[in-house]
């Protein structure tokens, strides 16, 4: 990873004026990697949640939260992780902008031990995908190939505890509930036709 290929003119303007080029040009040397390490991999599988960045194919942007059970994230090799799809509101934001740009970027924070780690990359949507038979109420899967990898600086990050999980996560050998929302009359007659009541 090289300083040209991570900061663009707008970055360095910034860095400029602040004078942090030196430092972050320095993060780059010494944190920026383009391979998971065995950490990465425990830290991310043990995520229950993770934010995710796409933008559509003129550039506008597009911010969404995706949560499961630890394990639903996978690094599979030392380039590439993969992760279900679930059921959502059916607009299909994040994974619609990547069919139009693959570009994304995944942020896995751990709010109880304040650590953080960022992974940019390319996307691809399987519905073929070897794994979607491991993921319990999976519609496709969602493999991305790591071009940086780097931890950022956690002294922001909230101290935050999970009290419970999901019941809506899937998990093998369970139901779960139907949302409430789904059941609203503004929606109800133009849910898809698995969630119309029969």
């Amino acid at each position: 990873m090289t300083t040209k290929t991570m900061y663009h003119e707008g970055m360095r303007r910034l860095q400029d004026a602040h004078d942090s080029r030196r430092l972050a040009d320095r993060l780059v040397e010494v944190t920026v990697r383009t391979s998971f390490t065995e950490e990465d991999k425990a830290f991310i599988q043990r995520c229950a949640m993770f934010f995710i960045a796409t933008a559509d194919a003129e550039g506008h942007p597009d911010c969404s939260y995706k949560g499961g059970l630890p394990g639903f994230v996978r690094v599979v090799d030392e380039r590439t992780l993969a992760f279900a799809n679930y059921d959502g509101n059916g607009m299909y934001r994040s994974f619609g902008n990547v069919l139009v740009n693959p570009n994304v970027g995944l942020l896995f924070i751990d709010f109880e031990n304040a650590k953080r780690i960022r992974v940019n990359g390319v996307a691809e949507l399987r519905e073929d995908d070897p794994l979607l038979g491991e993921f319990a109420g999976a519609e496709f899967i969602v493999r991305v190939t790591a071009s940086r990898i780097f931890p950022n600086c956690p002294r922001y990050i909230h101290k935050m505890q999970i009290v419970e999980h999901s019941v809506y996560a899937p998990r093998p050998a369970y139901t779960p509930p139907v949302p409430e929302w789904k059941g609203f009359e503004a929606l109800r007659d133009h849910l898809p036709t698995r969630d119309r009541p029969r």
